[in-house]
């Protein structure tokens, strides 16, 4: 997870208020949020005889629950957050995938080591693992301790992660680690990201220094970290969610895929919360690459079409993955790099972060049309949740002028444009194109590759899926 920004004393004493008897039944007792009514809400608990202070911080917790609800459903009425801590928790269906990988390992204490507010952690004893959530800071580990109470197996201790020894812990030895390393650091000018992974806290030689001792060990790192920075010995699997890449994740020893170097896993909805089930794609065999369709609710069973590729109608409360046994792809040439056809698929960010383009162009019958641009194109339509597809209606001229005609002449007053390959700015293109008709349009601003050169291109395309 990212540093916690500067201390907040209100914050403090805010959540040292909640976290007793009289607290928590004031917190408890709020209906939903409501910005429109918080201050009149404030005056009338005030009036009631609520102390001010306790008030405030309840209504400040109530707030962070509604935040939450993107991530935890309603689960995030029973939890508490820090305003850091909402902002930087694990989605639910993702840490069940997280918590899934060590269960199927056989791994039975895990220490997650920057546990935040502990949605990892409440996502690993859901699924009956010992669970040591390690939290450097104090207010954020107060969080932790309530939102794991109810869970025997599960202890909260207040740490750096650096200082602890898993030998020797109240819940016995770990066998597994999960890490969430800081990649923001505070200063005077407030936070910062940094892209260095040896400037995580912890850093990257320490998660490969634990992966050493054989202990099998998870690492969420930012979905940008380069290729090269990838240590050898792991798996590196980068997740999104609905289209958003949340993460990279770094699997070692008892929790790293046998033949999985690399993987795009692209989840399509959330679980329910803790004790609701979540599963992982099951790996197909095959040529190096494979694609699933698995339920993220359970269902494991089949769905994928004769092509190996999940239906339309599944993919939608499905999680598909891609995955290759190298850090080698087929290269965009040949029968990978060709015209636009009939049809255009834009992969999904985690296929793109994984580097797998030409993999999934393989796998979709499709190529590239520009050897160094993510999209793909075919005359023959396969439905997949990991791209997009669009239907190809015209290619017109990258010129305002024709642009401007064609959007009048369409009738359009709903403009989306895309853009790969370009320094267009699409909010300036679209006022200049000033669109005010009545019908929905798509525009895809990017280069093409043909013979031997390159020319840009507006494609007219209708979203398929």
């Amino acid at each position: 997870m990212n540093s916690p920004t500067e201390p907040d004393d209100s914050e403090t004493r805010g959540l040292a208020r909640l976290l007793t008897p009289e607290g928590m039944a004031l917190l408890d007792s709020l209906g939903p949020y409501d910005p429109d009514s918080s201050l009149s809400l404030s005056k009338s608990l005030r009036a009631q005889g609520h102390d001010p202070e306790l008030v405030s911080a309840a209504l400040t917790q109530s707030r962070l629950r509604a935040k939450a609800r993107t991530k935890f459903g309603d689960f995030a009425r029973h939890m508490v957050f820090t305003r850091d801590g909402v902002e930087q928790a694990t989605r639910w269906s993702v840490a069940a995938l997280h918590a899934q990988r060590f269960a199927q390992a056989g791994i039975r204490h895990v220490v997650d080591l920057g546990c935040g507010v502990g949605a990892d952690s409440l996502a690993l004893a859901a699924l009956e693992r010992t669970v040591t959530a390690v939290e450097r800071d104090p207010v954020t580990a107060a969080a932790a301790t309530l939102n794991l109470t109810g869970w025997p197996g599960a202890r909260v201790v207040c740490a750096a992660a650096e200082s602890l020894d898993l030998a020797a812990l109240e819940n016995g030895a770990a066998d597994g680690v999960w890490l969430d390393p800081a990649r923001r650091v505070t200063g005077a000018g407030g936070t910062r990201r940094v892209f260095d992974p040896e400037a995580f806290s912890p850093p990257l030689s320490f998660v490969t220094g634990l992966a050493r001792r054989g202990l099998a060990v998870g690492a969420k790192i930012g979905p940008g970290i380069p290729h090269d920075h990838v240590p050898e010995d792991a798996e590196a699997q980068w997740i999104s969610e609905r289209g958003d890449v949340v993460e990279a994740v770094l699997w070692f020893n008892a929790v790293r895929r046998p033949g999985v170097a690399r993987a795009a896993l692209v989840l399509g909805h959330d679980a329910a919360g803790p004790g609701a089930p979540a599963s992982e794609p099951t790996a197909e065999t095959g040529s190096g690459t494979h694609e699933t369709g698995s339920a993220a609710n359970g269902d494991t069973g089949g769905g994928a079409d004769g092509n190996g590729t999940s239906g339309g109608d599944r993919a939608a409360s499905s999680a598909a993955e891609l995955t290759s046994d190298s850090w080698q792809s087929p290269p965009p040439e040949g029968d990978l790099l060709g015209p636009v056809g009939r049809y255009l698929y834009e992969p999904d960010g985690a296929v793109i972060r994984a580097g797998l383009v030409t993999d999934l162009a393989e796998r979709l019958g499709a190529h590239l049309v520009h050897p160094s641009i993510a999209y793909l194109s075919s005359d023959t339509l396969v439905r997949t949740p990991l791209a997009r597809a669009y239907e190809v209606r015209e290619v017109l001229p990258h010129t305002v002028k024709v642009l401007r005609r064609w959007v009048k002449e369409q009738d359009v007053g709903t403009l989306e444009i895309k853009k790969r390959g370009t320094d267009v700015t699409p909010e300036q293109l679209r006022r200049q194109l000033a669109p005010r008709g009545t019908r929905r349009a798509t525009l895809v601003m990017t280069r093409l590759a043909e013979a031997g050169a390159e020319r840009r291109v507006v494609l007219a395309v209708n979203p398929l899926n």
